[in-house]
């Protein structure tokens, strides 16, 4: 049932061949890698004007320079990123710049930082299409938790099926996003420029405003940066493009950025023109939208297609955090299993383990996005001044065309990143304090990981310090675990006696009446006359220790005779998988406490049952 579950769910494998087949074109890299970046504007705008409304009305237009300097922004770090695309083609994006260019530990710092990022970026993608679904429908404002996480899983499936069809599907959402929003602001333009729309807004942009301070400009800022998010992700997918590779992935880039700084200006203006204020009942892009559209269908085909870039804006974690867990893996920082391919070709092991982390994260914060932004925000800007400022070390080695030009816009880049993230953590301190923890976790994690790894290959290694210790067996010395005289038992004793020199049966009884063991025993030696038979009495109904006691025995006395000891396990198999928890797991537990013991096999006997 499983498998006919999963192939429903998941498809048909595909062949290693086929993989070429997967590459994306431009088009649909766009709406798989861009959905997190375009659908931050959803809330940009609205976490800035909820920083100014705290202080006063009258401080709303100074979210017109806040978001000047967010697009300036914007631009430094698509500048920079197309030169990351170009400089590391293989992916890894700024894991890689911070590790080739800072060293290992903060390249790990890079690394660490964006996989927290993407569960992040899952976990605020999903709540914020939730907000959008509840203030269309106000009746599910109690539910947003279950809804979230269901949508996590329904992506999760999506991107199980492999890169191509995850951008397939995408582009109805990417791009009917991208149509309604362009409507709404080319529509919304008209308007004012029409004088159909009465300015509303309580100031207008140069006014003097008493209660304004830098730290307040500051905190305005470091919140608008969110829309920043998911930039970086078209750096770690290169690889998922097609040919050339680097060249495709950099247009994406630039095409991203233009459409996302057109977005953000165009919705902040419109904030800022008909006065929205927000609220916690309908979002400021509601807001806008029913300015411009009314509550007629187009307001409605807006907040729908808002919902659903919202919820799918989750897949560019999906689509990155696989990536860039492959790139750690390579690198021995995380376990191998994160470099195995799925039946679809993609990397099944990261996409799970990150809609894992995301529903923990949405069930921890209670589906509240505004609590995750700050956090979120960090996850993203320090990588972002690692990689910029890795490329200003990169180019002053490579001294290429135009190095210093190109330095200059890293420098621009890294200078304005590394000041949000002294902004934030001075400012949003009790939101984003748990990466100090985080951080160091995860970089201990990959440490401990890494050291695994190298001691494994040490040990390992045939051309070594240390000779390998090669020994002669004169024979094989065989146990035999076993409960009862059954069909499993003189499989497993006939399969022992072909192999070994001397064989011997234990059995652990817990019985206090003897006469059933003796039985037992006659019983046994009835049927094998040449095999010696051992029962231990367990007093405490444990039939692990007894068995390691005798192991231990058996096999010092096996190593002093020059002999081999292998422990065979005999287990029955039913014929159907569920049926296996209507019997116990002695044999699992067996196998799991004999695995301590050195110089010495274990075998597992199996007995498939017919019905």
């Amino acid at each position: 049932m499983w498998r006919y579950l999963k192939r429903l769910i998941i498809g048909k494998p595909l062949k290693t061949l086929d993989e070429g087949n997967q590459s994306l074109s431009k088009f649909k890299a766009l709406a798989l890698l861009s959905s997190d970046a375009l659908s931050s504007v959803a809330y940009g705008t609205e976490q800035i004007t909820a920083v100014l409304l705290a202080v006063s009305a009258s401080a709303m237009w100074f979210q017109i320079p806040v978001a000047l300097l967010v697009l300036i922004l914007l631009a430094a770090i698509t500048l920079s990123y197309r030169m990351i695309i170009h400089a590391y083609p293989s992916g890894g994006g700024a894991y890689m710049v911070a590790s080739t260019n800072w060293g290992r530990n903060l390249g790990l710092v890079a690394g660490g930082s964006l996989l927290v990022d993407y569960m992040l970026t899952v976990a605020v993608s999903v709540t914020a299409g939730t907000e959008a679904i509840t203030s269309a429908i106000p009746a599910l404002q109690g539910q947003t938790v279950p809804i979230s996480i269901v949508i996590v899983i329904l992506v999760m499936c999506l991107n199980l099926r492999g890169v191509r069809e995850s951008a397939s599907f995408l582009m109805v959402p990417v791009y009917s996003f991208v149509v309604m929003i362009s409507l709404m602001i080319i529509i919304g333009l008209y308007n004012i420029i029409t004088g159909q729309v009465e300015f509303s807004a309580p100031l207008a942009v140069g006014h003097s405003f008493a209660g304004m301070s830098i730290v307040l400009f500051l905190r305005a800022f470091s919140s608008g940066s969110s829309s920043l998010t998911g930039v970086e992700a078209i750096s770690n997918a290169v690889p998922n493009f097609k040919d050339p590779k680097p060249k495709n992935a950099a247009t994406t880039l630039a095409i991203m950025a233009i459409i996302l700084g057109f977005f953000f200006a165009g919705i902040t203006y419109l904030s800022y023109w008909y006065g929205i204020r927000p609220n916690g009942q309908v979002t400021v892009l509601a807001q806008i939208g029913i300015k411009t559209f009314g509550h007629g269908i187009f307001f409605y085909l807006l907040q729908l297609s808002t919902a659903m870039i919202l919820a799918v804006a989750a897949n560019t974690g999906f689509s990155a955090f696989p990536m860039l867990a492959y790139n750690l893996a390579k690198d021995k920082f995380m376990p191998h299993m994160y470099m195995d391919k799925g039946d679809r070709l993609g990397y099944s092991n990261g996409i799970v383990s990150l809609a894992v982390g995301a529903i923990i994260l949405i069930a921890i914060f209670n589906g509240q996005t505004d609590k995750l932004i700050p956090l979120y925000a960090v996850g993203v800007f320090v990588p972002f001044t690692l990689s910029q400022s890795g490329m200003i070390i990169h180019w002053y080695r490579e001294r290429g065309r135009g190095w210093i030009a190109k330095s200059v816009v890293n420098a621009i880049g890294a200078i304005i990143s590394g000041a949000l993230v002294l902004i934030l953590f001075g400012l949003h301190f009790t939101n984003v304090w748990p990466y100090l923890i985080i951080m160091p976790a995860l970089i201990y994690m990959f440490l401990k990981i890494n050291k695994h790894y190298r001691n494994v290959a040490r040990q390992l290694r045939l051309v070594s310090e240390q000779p390998i210790q090669r020994v002669n067996y004169s024979g094989s010395t065989v146990i035999v675990l076993v409960s009862n005289v059954t069909r499993v038992t003189a499989g497993a004793i006939d399969y022992a006696r072909s192999i070994g020199d001397y064989v011997v049966a234990m059995h652990v009884s817990f019985d206090t009446d003897p006469t059933k063991e003796h039985r037992t025993a006659a019983e046994f030696k009835a049927e094998f006359p040449d095999v010696r038979y051992v029962d231990i009495h367990s007093s405490y109904r444990s039939i692990t220790a007894p068995t390691l006691r005798f192991v231990d025995v058996i096999a010092k006395k096996a190593k002093e005779r020059n002999h081999s000891t292998t422990i065979i396990v005999p287990q029955f198999t039913p014929k159907k998988g569920w049926q296996n928890i209507l019997h116990n797991q002695t044999s699992f537990r067996l196998r799991a406490v004999l695995n301590t013991r050195d110089d010495v096999s274990i075998s597992t006997y199996y007995y498939h049952l017919k019905e």
